[in-house]
């Protein structure tokens, strides 16, 4: 049972978690979740190893970070087969949210660093605080792994030694969106948000459709905070595309208006990256269309993600693991592997070289931290979504795994 009362603390909204004030302006507190239980007195004086958690507890993207800090502490338990302990050192898991800002990030980042000395740092919900934080990790010599931002700069241009992802980047969306959906003769239009995760998401996907003979006809990039995108979709319908690819994230998302305006209703078909299920509940005007998905509780068969799957119901009202949920839990297990390998050294030096080329079993089956770049090549999944009774959302229904050898992403750094 205390299992669940860390999970649940860990994940509650609000501003009543302990051990978190600041100094740095506009700063909510942090949720301070020690997960270790009451240990015996012979290992009650050993350092803990601190854990600083960066995810989005308010702003667009609140719902992505509640996935990921319920599938990290549920990824501690796991890992250290419900001890919380690595090396008899305690694991202090200290959450602080980035309100969807980079600039908050950056504050909240440094105040984990310098006051709380966290050992490694995980996150972040949005790519624009994942970048902005990334130097930061530098600075300070902490591994971070980047969990669930996505966009490519992350482990490419912007990317330093420090930084591990176990996040798919938008390269291995695009090979599997492309593949979903481009060959020779076929035009395309696509619509993104106008940030470092949409445009990067679209230079991705341009590269591997153009490899399979498509012909890119439109680009859209959509202000991320707006509600109307009246505008750029009837850019879209006046391009005449064959289909419309997608990337988008947030509970803004464009799926109505895309009905609204009837997008395929005038021949245009959509494809897209299976979101989270709040956003799959305004997509029941596009069953039958195929595309891809990071996850989607039901599609990986593994012992791990049945775990997770059943423990997340126990805990979370019968709630199943969202999109992201079993990202943090693979980030969670991830530091845990590193953190066995150096027998519960923390330092970067030792950690640095147990990670690269590290493979780890997840929900999503074994992810591998390539060496040249510290991202994670995974299994990503070919669906199509069905209307199935008992739902009122399409169902992610798996066509194929396409493992992680066909998803390998290009690798786009500087090293």
């Amino acid at each position: 049972m205390l299992g669940a009362a860390v999970a649940l603390t860990g994940c509650s909204q609000g501003t009543s978690g302990s051990g978190g004030s600041t100094s740095q302006p506009n700063n909510t507190p942090a949720a301070t979740v020690s997960a270790s239980t009451k240990a015996p007195a012979a290992s009650a004086n050993k350092t803990p190893i601190k854990i600083g958690l960066l995810a989005s507890k308010t702003g667009a993207l609140e719902s992505y970070g509640k996935q990921t800090e319920r599938g990290f502490q549920l990824g501690i338990e796991y890992a250290t087969k419900g001890t919380k302990e690595i090396g008899g050192r305690p694991i202090e898991i200290i959450i602080e949210d980035t309100e969807t800002k980079p600039d908050v990030a950056v504050q909240k980042a440094t105040k984990l660093l310098e006051k709380d000395k966290v050992d490694l740092l995980v996150g972040s919900s949005s790519s624009g605080d994942t970048l902005a934080v990334l130097p930061l990790a530098e600075e300070y010599k902490k591994v971070m792994i980047v969990e669930p931002a996505v966009a490519d700069s992350i482990t490419g241009a912007n990317w330093n030694k420090y930084i591990f992802r176990t996040a798919r980047n938008s390269s291995q969306d695009a090979v599997a969106g492309a593949a979903a959906i481009a060959k020779k003769g076929v035009k395309i239009a696509t619509f993104a948000p106008d940030s470092s995760f949409g445009r990067d998401g679209i230079a991705a996907f341009k590269v591997a459709a153009l490899k399979l003979g498509a012909t890119i006809i439109s680009e859209q990039y959509a202000d991320p905070k707006a509600t109307d995108y009246t505008a750029n979709i009837q850019k879209v319908l006046s391009a005449k595309p064959d289909y419309l690819f997608v990337v988008w994230a947030g509970a803004n998302s464009p799926w109505k208006q895309f009905q609204d305006m009837k997008v395929q209703q005038q021949g245009i078909k959509i494809s897209t990256g299976a979101p989270d299920i709040a956003a799959l509940k305004t997509m029941n005007d596009l069953i039958g269309m195929e595309g891809f998905s990071v996850y989607y509780h039901t599609l990986p068969q593994n012992d791990i993600n049945k775990w997770l799957v059943d423990e997340h119901k126990k805990r979370f009202n019968n709630e199943v693991p969202d999109l992201f949920t079993p990202g943090g839990m693979s980030a969670a297990i991830a530091a845990v592997e590193a953190l066995k390998k150096t027998n519960g050294d923390s330092s970067s030096d030792k950690l640095i070289p147990a990670m690269e080329g590290m493979s780890f079993d997840t929900p999503k089956g074994k992810m591998t931290f390539r060496k040249e770049d510290h991202q994670a090549l995974q299994p990503m999944y070919a669906v199509r979504l069905e209307k199935k009774d008992g739902f009122d959302y399409p169902i992610p229904v798996l066509i194929r795994e396409m493992t992680a050898d066909e998803t390998v992403p290009p690798i786009q750094n500087k090293k």
